[in-house]
């Protein structure tokens, strides 16, 4: 079979179950957060500094560092639960060659990953500009600024989405591959940090930020290799899994 129509398989499969929507929904609750949270939030001194400029919009609209937990997961769960329902046998069956059926299911998790990123980034920011509604601010962010929030989530998103379906891969199993994700974007990073504190530029909130433009610690570029190298390392041990071992 053709590698572009087993992708296309692929995205047809992450599109045929309800996930997608729940997915969507849970970033449909974090943009309504943001919204009530411009709208009615201030600090301390019943201020509300945390939007009186464009780099603070800016920040408060950054999403990528969100949407590589989320994509994180949303791969995790797409990759993993094949294993567990069995379903994965079909596609090996359909395409003999496990490097390109797993590199099928990476690209289709990216395009996933990366629509799910830019739909976060896309509702952060229209929470952002609809809370301003209800202040005395306006919407200060250029257009330049939110073109890279967008893309930064973007990327983020599809990296995320890899990175958690090299984990699902590995791992077979649901709440395995869920908690492995949780353990690497969550739990280690802060503790590597603390072991290390010249870490801190190379963990992937960081990194998200950096992309976002609301952290300068290093280069966009570097940013940019560091984020892929997070998603491409995982997502070469679960290959190595899949063509080592039996399916089930």
């Amino acid at each position: 079979m053709n590698w572009f129509r087993t992708v296309r398989a692929e995205l047809r499969k992450l599109t045929s179950t309800r996930m997608p929507l729940a997915f969507l929904i849970v970033l449909t609750a974090i943009g309504a957060a943001t919204a009530m949270a411009v709208a009615f939030g201030t600090d301390m001194d019943g201020s509300k500094t945390f939007i009186s400029t464009a780099a603070d919009q800016q920040s408060l609209m950054a999403f990528a560092a969100n949407a590589v937990l989320v994509a994180g997961l949303f791969g995790a769960i797409a990759v993993a639960r094949e294993y567990g329902h069995g379903t994965v046998v079909l596609t090996f069956l359909t395409t003999p060659g496990r490097p390109q059926a797993v590199a099928a299911q990476l690209a289709a998790t990216f395009v996933a990953g990366s629509l799910l990123g830019l739909v976060g980034a896309g509702i952060s920011a229209g929470s952002v500009a609809a809370g301003l509604v209800a202040t005395d601010y306006t919407f200060m962010v250029a257009t330049a600024d939110l073109v890279q929030v967008l893309a930064a989530s973007t990327l983020a998103g599809g990296t995320g989405a890899v990175l958690g379906a090299g984990i699902g891969a590995f791992v077979r199993n649901t709440g395995g591959a869920v908690t492995g994700t949780i353990l690497l974007l969550l739990i280690m990073p802060p503790l590597a940090v603390q072991m290390v504190s010249e870490t801190a530029s190379w963990v992937p909130n960081t990194l998200a930020d950096v992309m976002s433009g609301v952290d300068g610690t290093v280069s966009i570029g570097l940013a940019v290799v560091a984020m892929s190298l997070w998603a491409l390392v995982p997502a070469a041990i679960g290959l190595a899994a899949v063509t080592r071992r039996d399916v089930v």
